[in-house]
């Protein structure tokens, strides 16, 4: 696993039940990433904040993502 923590762009997301929402494309370093899954979601709250973190795969990589308001952050790639 490769830490990176880093601010990447979610460019098209889908929705699950209860009209949540999941990042489909990411650009990253110039990069763009589809995935194929609806991934693997954690909600975390600490006191009044709350963040969750979503692992998704592009069909060759794994990577786990942060969304805190209304940005996105790279944790790492694996």
């Amino acid at each position: 696993m490769k830490s990176i923590n880093s601010p990447v762009s979610i460019t098209a997301v889908g929705f699950g039940p209860g009209m949540s929402t999941y990042p489909t494309r990411m650009e990253w370093r110039g990069r763009t990433y589809c995935f194929i899954d609806r991934g693997i979601r954690t909600t975390i709250r600490r006191g009044e904040r709350i963040w969750s973190t979503v692992t998704m795969s592009d069909g060759s990589q794994n990577f786990c993502l942060r969304a805190q308001g209304s940005g996105w952050t790279l944790l790492s790639v694996c």
